[in-house]
């Protein structure tokens, strides 16, 4: 019954993300509470549950609004105009080059193994030359994902760290064998950005004819190196946009701090990658900064902390909505319930396939599965069955982390990490998905197939 409706939950809300029928708040937050009071909970158990998810996530939220804040006010200052003004001279009108380079960055950002680190760090750099392009920021988001995903399956990486748990043998031994599976996938992630880089280039290419059809909602912009913006009318005209015009821009430029706001950032990212201050607080302190150096009449304080409110309030709720949904799913026991199931309906004949069928379905179930629910509750039942046909744990541990919730986690909704990509790309979660997921997929079943190739992953048997 638990794990019938804990499915239910997940596939509805899957299906009004995906379709956009309603909006994420809904889908996330009510959902599960119908759900939880169909399985039989009262009221009051609902509720504490929405709360004791709600609690997991008040570090996220913290950091994601003071992150917003603090990359809204150093972009206002113009900190990414130099970088970005180089990367445009640099690439010209080849958004092919812009995607490589933005998937580098990303592969880079997640040497530490953290996907918020990743997304902090190269959303916000690559965005401004985006808008600038009049790139697509789903485009963004897919090679940032593309590039963390294949990453995170690296030994210090939250997957990988589960899998040697549950698997009880040292992280290294799962990982180093997979090496070569992760260099092609790292080359793989860099060629479909190169595809998507190309394929943006015929877009805005039509959408320079005159072609409507190319207009995307994710870019309805370019942006001129002075910072206006520029739109596009419907037959590709281009038109100032009075809400920021040149002087406008201007007058929040700080072109004198460049220096200061890029020492405060590198402060911040340090601090953020090493762990020695909590990510929150990180933010916190140099938003504080930042909007004390540039803007230090309280009036501009005032409009800037306004002007990026909108986004931040909106991601903290989606992310609470997040939290309601995970807590409601963990603590009702609809987690465990739907791994015990899943794992109850293998077909026997089947068993013997479970390395390849783990690999090969990582990237969808991380749809339905956290990297928690998955490597404490779904992969244990998995090896168990594995043992009695003789399947080494192992294996299946291995092919996991090619893709449930490392190459997957950038598109599944049960990690916030995935929020806050969403987020500051400032795309639709169902619209992500839908762009990314078979290019993530492509890359989880590339890097399997090189474990297999390798002799590292049994094949059928």
């Amino acid at each position: 019954m638990l794990a019938a409706i804990g499915f239910l939950i997940i596939a509805v809300i899957l299906v009004l993300l995906l379709t956009q029928r309603v909006n994420a708040i809904v889908a996330l937050a009510g959902v599960p509470f119908v759900g939880a009071l169909i399985a039989g909970f009262s009221l009051a158990d609902v509720s504490e549950f929405a709360m004791t998810g709600i609690s997991g996530v008040v570090g996220v939220i913290a950091m994601f609004v003071f992150a917003i804040i603090y990359f809204g006010i150093v972009s206002d200052a113009g900190m990414f105009d130099p970088i970005v003004n180089r990367i445009v001279r640099f690439a010209g009108d080849k958004p092919a080059t812009i995607t490589v380079a933005t998937t580098l960055l990303a592969i880079v950002s997640h040497l530490d193994g953290a996907g918020a680190s990743t997304f902090l760090i190269t959303i916000p750099a690559m965005l401004p030359l985006y808008e600038r392009m009049g790139m697509s920021r789903l485009v963004l988001a897919t090679c940032v994902a593309l590039g963390a995903g294949v990453m995170n399956i690296l030994p210090w990486g939250g997957p990988t760290l589960r899998a040697a748990a549950t698997a009880e043998v040292p992280a290294n031994e799962l990982w180093v064998p997979l090496i070569p599976a992760q260099i092609v996938g790292l080359i793989a992630a860099l060629g479909i950005a190169f595809l998507l880089g190309v394929r943006e280039k015929k877009r805005l290419a039509r959408l320079d004819a005159g072609d409507e059809r190319a207009l995307v909602p994710e870019s309805t912009a370019r942006i001129g190196e002075s910072g206006m913006v520029i739109v596009q009318d419907a037959g590709g005209a281009a038109s100032p946009d009075a809400a920021a015009s040149e002087a406008e821009v201007a007058t929040l430029r700080r072109p004198r701090l460049l220096f200061v706001n890029l020492a405060v950032t590198l402060l911040v990212v340090v601090f953020l990658v090493m762990g020695w201050v909590d990510p929150a607080v990180c933010f916190i302190i140099g938003a504080i900064i930042v909007l004390v150096v540039n803007y230090p009449d309280m009036k501009q304080q005032g409009e800037r902390i306004n002007a990026h409110a909108p986004g931040a309030v909106l991601m903290a709720s989606t992310l609470i909505a997040a939290g309601i949904l995970l807590g409601v799913l963990s603590e009702s026991g609809m987690v465990e319930a739907m791994a015990q199931g899943g794992a109850n309906l293998l077909p026997e004949s089947l068993a013997p396939g479970l390395p390849l069928l783990a690999g090969l379905l990582g990237v969808p179930l991380s749809l339905l599965f956290g990297p928690d629910a998955y490597y404490f509750g779904v992969m244990p039942v998995l090896m168990a069955v594995g043992e009695g046909f003789g399947v080494d744990g192992i294996h299946i541990a291995q092919a996991s982390i090619l893709g449930q919730e490392t190459v997957g986690f950038p598109i599944s909704p049960m990690t916030g990490s995935f929020f806050l990509l969403v987020g500051l790309a400032k795309v639709d979660i169902g619209r992500h998905i839908r762009h990314s997921f078979l290019w993530m997929w492509l890359l989880s079943i590339i890097m399997l197939l090189v474990a297999v190739v390798t002799g590292v992953i049994p094949g059928w048997v």
